[in-house]
């Protein structure tokens, strides 16, 4: 394919290119241009990764030498290389709308879908994908989740549909793409540190309602309701409630539709509640709006329901690790955000909740308000844990908090698990018959962890040698 492609017209023959971020997506647009002709270079402010590039040292870029500039998504605006680019003119690319320029060359007839949201995108985006699949189309989840944009249009056998998670960094630089239908998951306040602020952290995710034909919006979600309330496209709402004429929404234990029916004073059935698994609030919401989606594309009902029956969410999203007398310990390492947390402390009656980690400028005073009742005892953690604290002691003094140092021995992504053996045994020593002890950080992971998964894999790890003493 690489012969075919440098044989065929393309604007970026011969054109300097130089990619801000050698992460993930910097080196798969790296692989798709120079494919095309482009002679490429990645400046990344990590001086130990490892790329098949030329690197370019920050401190030296001449950007009179460079005809483009491609930002990754973490890049801010405000960096010196990027304030630079833009004093002078230089044009400023990113991946997902290069992608969407690839698509029109490769794959003209190709629909793209979008999911945004605080929390919850994953999962969506996935159950999305497997309805869309289960309807017979050629649709795979990609963007923020699973493979690059740009690498799967950048193959022979082009997808129907791609379902295409995108964060608000992507959406603040993306100006070019555009989607056959949207949803709008939830907004809460997170990566207020990247955007400067919560209001600017909204205008990017309902940017994505400017390039969409069609929007699923959370009608439970007061900040989505609000902010699209200008929009003039085709709204379809969703909600945990029985649903109005033209929405999704619930009804005793079914999932039910009155928006894509012939007679929307009637309802079709979706699926039963049972289907979704596991059966929690939020997780019947992303249900909600991935059907929302498939529906609007006309999957039918009953495709619907049996990629619903199916479908197994991603790892560390209410992951049970194990249940020994009567303690269920649950890894949600992926609720990185107070809203996330929220949600899983609110699946559960009585908690021993594991926190802490990267705030990323984010409050905790509503998480805790929201959900004190359920919190019996916290096991805080990492740079932000004594937020958590802070805010516990005010609103809830009766809550034990338990705060855990990082072990001399422990460095982040080395062997040593001392780290959550500790928070593990201190754990085990407060969780009572009946307890839930939950992993759901309300922070980022990076200031201890390599990832999110990385924490929860080393949580599980721990579980299973301290809780049921495997090796």
């Amino acid at each position: 394919m690489g012969g075919e492609v440098r044989e065929m017209a393309t604007p970026y023959s011969n054109q300097k290119v130089l990619i801000l971020g050698a992460g993930v997506t910097g080196n798969a647009v790296a692989k798709a241009l120079s494919k095309r002709g482009a002679l490429i270079g990645i400046a990344d402010e990590n001086k130990d990764s490892i790329f098949d590039y030329p690197r370019i040292e920050l401190d030296s870029i001449d950007l009179t030498q460079w005809d483009s500039i491609v930002v990754s998504p973490g890049w801010n605006e405000s960096h010196p290389i990027i304030q630079a680019a833009l004093a002078g003119g230089k044009p400023l690319l990113n991946e997902i709308d290069i992608a969407w320029e690839l698509h029109l060359e490769m794959a003209p007839s190709q629909k793209w879908v979008a999911i945004t949201g605080t929390n919850g995108k994953t999962t969506t985006v996935e159950m999305a994908a497997s309805m869309l699949r289960s309807g017979g189309f050629h649709a795979i989840a990609c963007g923020n989740v699973g493979e690059t944009v740009i690498s799967v249009v950048d193959q022979n056998d082009p997808f129907d549909y791609l379902v295409v998670e995108l964060s608000s960094f992507q959406l603040h630089w993306s100006k070019k793409a555009q989607f056959v239908s949207c949803a709008i998951l939830n907004i809460a306040d997170d990566h207020t540190d990247w955007h400067g602020s919560f209001e600017k952290y909204v205008q990017a995710k309902i940017s994505l309602l400017d390039r969409s034909s069609t929007a699923i919006l959370n009608g439970d979600d007061g900040v989505v309701v609000e902010k699209s309330a200008h929009w003039q496209g085709r709204k379809i709402f969703y909600g945990l409630d029985t649903p109005n004429p033209g929405e999704l929404g619930v009804v005793e234990d079914l999932l039910v539709d009155r928006a894509f029916v012939l007679d929307p004073q009637e309802a079709a059935m979706i699926c039963e509640l049972v289907d979704v698994k596991p059966t929690v609030p939020h997780n019947v919401s992303n249900a909600l709006a991935a059907a929302g989606i498939a529906r609007s594309l006309g999957v039918t009902h009953e495709a619907i329901q049996k990629s619903i029956q199916s479908f197994t969410p991603g790892r560390h999203r209410i992951e049970v690790v194990c249940e020994k007398d009567g303690v269920t310990w649950i890894d949600d390492s992926k609720a990185t955000n107070p809203h996330a947390a929220a949600a899983s402390l609110l699946s559960q009656l009585h908690v021993v909740w594991i926190a802490g980690g990267l705030a990323k400028g984010a409050k905790m005073e509503e998480l805790i308000a929201r959900t004190k009742v359920r919190i019996r005892a916290a096991i805080v953690i990492g740079s932000d844990g004594e937020i958590i604290a802070h805010e516990l002691r005010k609103q809830a003094p009766e809550v034990q908090i338990f705060k855990i140092e990082t072990p001399g021995d422990y460095l982040k992504g080395a062997e040593s698990n001392s780290l959550m053996e500790a928070v593990v045994k201190k754990a085990l020593e407060v969780a009572i018959e009946g307890d839930t002890v939950l992993l759901a950080p309300a922070c980022a992971s990076m200031d201890q962890f390599i990832s999110y998964s990385d924490r929860g894999d080393r949580f599980a790890k721990a579980v299973k040698k301290v809780v049921l003493h495997e090796k």
